[in-house]
């Protein structure tokens, strides 16, 4: 009799007690999502009703910085904190802890950062500034939000895929920030910042277990990263690398996962609300002039065409040239489903169209990011929520 050759599933099922984890964050992303999509409109209203009042709170200073960027720098620091305990999770006892398993969702997450960077290239005949990196990355909140709402009864290996693609894509997002948008850096702070990093890592090596010990180095860190010229989020992602993720005997969790369910709620029902309230109030009085600006079309196209292209692509190429195939429960209409709600930027990319862009090109860009977004999450929903009425997952 014939040996049956080894098939690797494309998107292996979940150890139980992560399925559970990941049940608790939809849940939770999913009112996240509903706090930010709130404050965005309200954003959006004010800007446009009382726009000096906006203004004038945006630029209210409280200490060091103003709310604007205690908002990007500040808040925005706690979910790329989350993101990061997240990665490390995904790293160590997730999907991405087996290279064959996690080759999907990375090369994914890799066609989906360069494909809406090419596509806005193109359409922008050349490119604007750092603009191509605007559509190139996922909102890890609203995604999971809109798949939760929508998709109920979707395996949890898809869901799966999609948390661990949306945080490669933001670590990816993140090397760009650092790479591309750090102008002069100041090495006494770099160097501070790295101290602090390397004493909060030898802590979790010695099992210290004060946050009287880990925060201060916290704020060194980030205030250290942020006078040497880098965006301060870049603090937030080391940190949450750094963190221990497995238990040690006698512990029922280890302290990136105490960290994360502690955290998350705050990051997803506060830290992007007020990221969302403080950055996406943009000016719609552009008219048709908005609509052919091409700096709007290229983030727009970028987001909703290829975002899902870039993923899929990157997904079939795995099948294409490996033993990888779907698993038995889910067809290619699901997963390009998950790969048009990964045109979902929001977040991230309003991040990156302040660092980008200034003035009225900055305000095109928000907008197009606001109304690319929209429009994925929309289209997402469509395709998920008619696969979820045709087809119940036993």
């Amino acid at each position: 009799m014939p040996e049956t050759p080894f098939i690797r599933r494309m998107l292996p099922e979940i150890d139980p007690r992560e399925s559970t984890f990941l049940g608790d964050l939809f849940r939770r992303e999913a009112v996240g999502g509903a706090l930010a999509l709130a404050a965005a409109a309200v954003a959006v209203v004010w800007a446009n009703a009382a726009g000096s009042s906006y203004d004038a709170l945006r630029q209210l200073r409280l200490g060091p910085l103003d709310l604007e960027h205690w908002a990007s720098e500040g808040a925005l620091t706690l979910f790329f904190f989350v993101a990061g305990l997240e990665l490390k999770r995904e790293f160590v006892v997730g999907s991405l802890r087996r290279p064959a398993d996690a080759a999907v969702p990375v090369i994914a997450a890799v066609c989906g950062v360069l494909f809406p960077a090419l596509v806005f290239v193109a359409v922008n005949g050349g490119g604007e500034g750092g603009g191509w990196a605007v559509p190139a990355a996922t909102d890890i909140a609203f995604a999971l939000a809109v798949l939760a709402v929508v998709g109920s009864n979707l395996p949890t290996s898809l869901r799966a895929f999609l948390l661990t693609m949306a945080v490669v894509d933001d670590l990816i997002v993140i090397v760009i920030i650092a790479t591309f948008f750090t102008s002069e850096v100041h090495p006494l702070w770099l160097g501070a910042a790295g101290l602090a990093l390397a004493a909060y890592a030898v802590g979790q090596r010695l099992r210290w277990r004060s946050p009287l010990l880990f925060l201060p180095l916290a704020v060194v860190a980030w205030w250290g990263v942020h006078e040497a010229g880098i965006h301060a989020t870049i603090a937030g992602v080391a940190l949450g690398l750094l963190t221990r993720v497995r238990p040690d005997d006698g512990e029922e969790s280890g302290p990136a996962e105490r960290l994360e369910h502690l955290l998350s709620p705050v990051s997803s029902g506060v830290a992007v609300p007020v990221f969302a309230l403080l950055t996406a109030g943009v000016s719609l009085g552009g008219g048709a002039a908005l609509v052919r600006d091409p700096l709007v079309l290229g983030v727009i196209a970028g987001l909703v065409v290829g975002k899902p292209a870039g993923v899929l692509l990157g997904a079939w190429s795995v099948t294409r040239f490996t033993r990888a195939e779907l698993n038995p429960d889910l067809a290619w209409r699901d997963l390009a489903g998950v790969a048009v709600l990964a045109g979902i930027g929001f977040t991230v990319s309003l991040l990156v169209a302040d660092l980008a862009f200034s003035g009225a090109q900055a305000e095109a860009a928000k907008t197009a990011v606001l109304g690319g977004s929209l429009l994925a999450a929309v289209l997402g929903a469509l395709a998920l929520g008619h696969r979820d009425r045709l087809r119940v997952t036993p």
